[in-house]
């Protein structure tokens, strides 16, 4: 990827201190869509810090994924180490001349495909992908939270593979959705593959944990180009904890949904409109989303922008009864209008 611009994401406080270093400390990371309730996994024993990973707990940590994600009976599940893994290694071994990604979106799909020498095309609707050999919705989508229907999706990977093609559906921030707007009990149908994050959901970003959810036959090259010990120790004791608990993502779903209901109320009374998002995270417009930017980030809130839209902001949820009076008292202290140097 020489010659491309880095990408830039969420959670870069190294930056944000250096150009505002007059902000106190600590800082309310908003850029993220990362929850703010993480999973209180048990103490861990010695042995996942001190022995190789065990492939029988690896092994036990996707039986236990493919129940939580409600997956298929055709589904094969692959544990990487983070969805990241699998964004990076699928163009090397699934190649595609012509790839479809649907609309502004995580950047991240078309940057692994274009270093792998594919062309890439943004694309406004599912239909727009059929020209290409491979496809990439990100469902609910990051940053807005559009979200195809599943029905819709269904057949556009029908579709696909009765071409020969691949449609990759990346569910990210899809774990406090209802289950009927997953892919996942399809997953292992031809012409499908979707990918699944650990940490957003668990708030558990540091143990780099995901899963594709696939066919036979790209489920066992995934496998073969991941290597050995493709998940920590560590990761594989608390992602098996967490997945086998349902009960305790449904109460933080609740919770998350009356933080959000919260911070849209007063996005809105700071002059925002609320553009869209999901559980983990709100896009919300305004005129002066720049100058917003500076002003928030002045008093130590980190939240993210967008190049290609000026107009936007993304706010994180805060993680405590603190970060969220601080968020509140600087969106107050900007809604009567924001100094001409913010």
């Amino acid at each position: 990827m020489s010659g491309s611009p880095p990408i830039v994401h969420g959670g870069r406080l190294d930056l944000a201190r250096a150009r505002f270093p007059e902000a106190p400390e600590p800082w309310v990371d908003l850029s993220t869509g990362v929850s703010p309730y993480p999973y209180p996994f048990p103490p861990l024993a010695p042995e996942v810090f001190t022995r190789l990973p065990d492939v029988a707990a690896l092994a036990a940590l996707e039986r236990i994924a493919a129940r939580a994600y409600r997956a298929g009976p055709k589904a094969h599940l692959v544990a990487g180490a983070g969805t990241q893994a699998f964004i990076q290694w699928l163009p090397r071994i699934r190649p595609a001349a012509r790839v479809a990604v649907l609309g502004l979106t995580y950047e991240e799909h078309a940057a692994a495909w274009r270093a792998a020498g594919a062309s890439v095309a943004r694309v406004t609707t599912l239909d727009d992908i059929l020209a290409a050999e491979v496809g990439v919705v990100v469902n609910p989508n990051n940053p807005d939270g559009r979200l195809e229907p599943a029905a819709r999706l269904a057949e556009t990977a029908r579709r696909m593979a009765a071409k020969g093609g691949l449609l990759i559906v990346d569910e990210a921030f899809a774990d406090f959705l209802p289950p009927e707007a997953s892919l996942a009990p399809l997953a292992g149908e031809p012409g499908l593959i979707l990918l699944r994050s650990f940490g957003k959901a668990y708030g558990l970003p540091g143990v780099r944990l995901g899963f594709a959810l696939c066919g036979a036959e790209l489920a066992a090259r995934l496998r073969a180009t991941l290597g050995p010990w493709s998940v920590a120790g560590p990761a594989l004791a608390i992602g098996a904890a967490a997945l086998a608990d349902p009960a305790w993502l449904a109460a933080r779903g609740a919770e998350l949904a009356a933080d959000a209901a919260r911070l849209d109320a007063h996005l809105v009374a700071a002059g925002f409109e609320i553009v869209g998002g999901v559980a983990l995270f709100r896009l919300a417009r305004h005129a002066a989303a720049d100058r917003w930017f500076a002003h928030l980030a002045r008093r130590g809130i980190l939240t993210r922008r967008f190049g290609e839209r000026p107009d936007w902001l993304r706010f994180g949820l805060p993680a405590t009864p603190a970060a969220q009076e601080r968020l509140e008292r600087a969106l107050e202290s900007g809604r009567d209008g924001l100094p001409a140097g913010e």
